[in-house]
């Protein structure tokens, strides 16, 4: 499994905190405090930071001092959310990384400032994909007009001026030490094309149709986890599975027709803790199925996802079913203990999750090997094989260009033979069959 490499340390300023910062217009003090907080905070200088956090909250001879300081860290915030953007990062990645590394209080911070620092960009220019998160994150601004958002944030969550100081620092703080990633979609401000297709009447019945076809898809699968009765949920996603592998044949082959040189995209998918290692196998072997490529970022806890959009779609809604269904298998399976009544179930579950994994793409390998060939054997698919093969070759160019210098890892089975049994027994029961496989790989 390949896995990029985590965050790097932030490079320490030159200076120190509150050198010369008395003389300076209420304004510029506020950004020379926050600054060194920062420094501090970079440092791990607890004192330093905590006299810079009361600085900013209480300067008794500053009339308005609050309300400047409050506007200074708003706009720090933005700052760093826009920096975030311009190296690859999209909504859900920067909430979800604050809140592995602080917890949901800082998430709700770094979300909000998602919401304020979109008003900044006319919606045309704004990609579908992105707008999308930003639709599943609920970010929008609720607080009052003008400076308030602190105070507002504050009071909703029961903090002091200090204590919401001290968090919105943290979220700047970390802000600033965000790697670069790929741009798996452009930016806001950069989406052009998108908004141009949107008014062509052929763009819009295709995506009219498209949405229709992932929503039925959606639906089978909701069907299918929540159904007590294991043949039921066998037949919804085997019908989910073939509509999925139709969709995506099609359109490579209705690309190929009309002369567009298509090119792969990304999508990020979440790979949570517990057990974050073998979901982030389960990733990998169902990108591998649909001709698609993943790479785990496992210190903020997602894996990019290199592939054609009818493919990422796939890989997309049957991660997210199968991790469902294998949660569901090992949690019905129950808590594990040893002779001497020691606790065996984190291993238990790892093995299970492992082992499920891994048969799961053995089944995903054969059943796409059955179906390339039926469907290069019907006379619409004579083209079929050479397209899917070229499709594959541009999604390793894409992902060796964007990670020259990725790491290859191998995810332990957690030593417990119990749970590596029990996890591919899941596997074997988990709505999958041969003759309705996910997509037809390229290789």
């Amino acid at each position: 499994m390949r896995r990029h490499g985590g965050r790097p340390g932030p490079t320490p300023r030159p200076g120190g905190p509150q050198a010369g910062v008395s003389h300076l217009p209420p304004g510029q003090l506020a950004a020379q405090l926050i600054a060194d907080g920062l420094l501090a905070r970079s440092r791990r200088d607890d004192m330093a930071f905590r006299r810079c956090v009361a600085e900013l909250a209480e300067r008794p001879r500053v009339t308005g001092w609050w309300r400047i300081t409050r506007s200074a860290l708003m706009a720090a915030l933005e700052r760093g959310v826009s920096a975030a953007w311009r190296i690859g990062w999209q909504p859900a990645d920067v909430v979800r990384a604050v809140g592995r590394e602080f917890g949901g209080g800082h998430a709700h911070v770094v979300g909000d400032a998602i919401a304020a620092e979109m008003r900044n960009y006319a919606a045309s220019t704004v990609d579908d994909r992105w707008q999308a998160q930003l639709t599943a994150l609920d970010a929008q601004v609720w607080w009052p007009a003008g400076d308030g958002y602190l105070q507002a944030r504050g009071d909703r969550d029961g903090l002091g001026r200090g204590q919401m100081i001290a968090r919105t620092l943290e979220v700047i703080f970390f802000l600033g030490t965000l790697p670069r990633l790929p741009h798996v979609c452009p930016p806001p401000g950069e989406a052009r094309g998108g908004a141009r297709d949107a008014t062509r009447p052929d763009m819009t019945r295709s995506r009219e149709a498209e949405g229709r076809m992932l929503a039925r898809i959606r639906a089978l699968l909701a069907k299918a986890e929540s159904t007590e009765f294991a043949e039921e949920a066998e037949a919804l996603t085997a019908r989910a599975q073939e509509l999925m592998a139709r969709h995506s044949i099609d359109r490579a082959l209705v690309d190929v027709g009309s002369g567009q040189q298509a090119e792969p995209q990304g999508c990020r998918l979440p790979v949570d803790n517990p057990y974050e290692a073998p979901k982030a196998l389960l990733v990998d072997v169902v990108a591998a199925a649909n001709r698609c490529r993943a790479v785990w970022h496992r210190t903020f806890g997602f894996s990019t996802v290199y592939g054609f959009p009818a493919d990422l779609a796939a890989v997309e809604l049957l991660y997210l079913s199968l991790l469902v269904q294998a949660t569901t298998a090992m949690v019905r399976a129950g808590a594990r203990r040893d002779a001497y009544g020691r606790s065996r179930t984190r291993s238990f579950r790892s093995s299970f999750l492992s082992a499920y994994a891994q048969r799961i793409g053995e089944r995903l390998r054969g059943a796409a090997d059955e179906v390339t060939a039926q469907v290069a054997a019907e006379p619409a698919g004579r083209d079929l094989l050479p397209v899917l093969a070229a499709r594959h070759q541009a999604v390793d160019r894409a992902v060796e260009a964007m990670f020259p210098e990725l790491e290859q890892h191998k995810v332990a089975g957690g030593g417990n033979y119990e749970g590596w049994i029990s996890g591919r027994a899941a596997a074997d029961l988990a709505s999958l069959r041969p003759r309705t496989p996910i997509t037809a790989p390229g290789g």
